[in-house]
């Protein structure tokens, strides 16, 4: 019974140090502690991505892959211990993106990841308000016609006030003539007649003289 006992107890006790050995390896293996952005996470813009891990790692890869399968990472990742930045270009476009990472834990273990998230691009500005003379709105023509008719009524105006001279003395002459026109044909062949008979008179007096 004893020897049963010591048997039972011996084999235990292997158990737990086989199950010791083989943790101890997957305990030293790095793992993703967080990211920025996070898995499944919506940004507004992107312009660098951050995987932070729970021990230091070595040998970072990096790919941010967008809408198209286009790659949109720039540069190599910066290692910080157990901290990792990865830098992308600018303005990236919006749509769906994904990240696969591949580092080497301390153990030499390799470890690898993908976080997808999206990026929804920034809010819609509103929207900006006409200035006067930017945008052809009905009031702008109308006033810019305005502006032209003025112009083209002031000249227009200028000539009605020389037009209107023009026929004010237009007006003058042509009353003048009308007022010679008057006189009736009657009164002329009178004022003729009567200054024939002075003429006449004159003469036939100075020759008796």
């Amino acid at each position: 019974m004893r020897k049963y006992s010591f048997a039972s107890v011996a084999a235990l006790i292997v158990t737990l140090m086989l199950g010791v050995v083989f943790a101890l390896p997957a305990r030293a293996h790095a793992s993703l502690k967080s990211s920025d952005p996070a898995k499944n996470a919506q940004v507004q813009t992107l312009s660098k991505v951050t995987l932070e891990f729970t021990e230091s790692v070595r040998f970072p890869v990096v790919v941010v892959q967008g809408p198209g399968g286009k790659r949109y990472e720039s540069g190599t990742p910066v290692v910080d211990g157990p901290k990792i930045v990865q830098a992308v270009v600018p303005s990236v476009p919006a749509g769906a993106y994904t990240i696969a990472w591949r580092v080497v834990s301390s153990d030499g273990h390799p470890v690898e990841g993908e976080i997808p998230f999206t990026v929804v691009g920034s809010p819609d500005a509103p929207a900006t308000e006409a200035t006067p003379g930017s945008q052809a709105t009905p009031g702008s023509q109308a006033s810019s016609g305005a502006d032209g008719s003025q112009e083209v009524e002031g000249g227009q105006a200028a000539g009605d006030s020389q037009g209107g001279s023009g026929d004010a003395a237009a007006t003058d002459t042509a009353a003048a003539q009308d007022g010679q026109a008057s006189i009736p044909g009657w009164a002329w062949a009178v004022v003729f007649g009567i200054a024939g008979v002075g003429i006449g008179l004159y003469l036939s007096l100075r020759k008796k003289s």
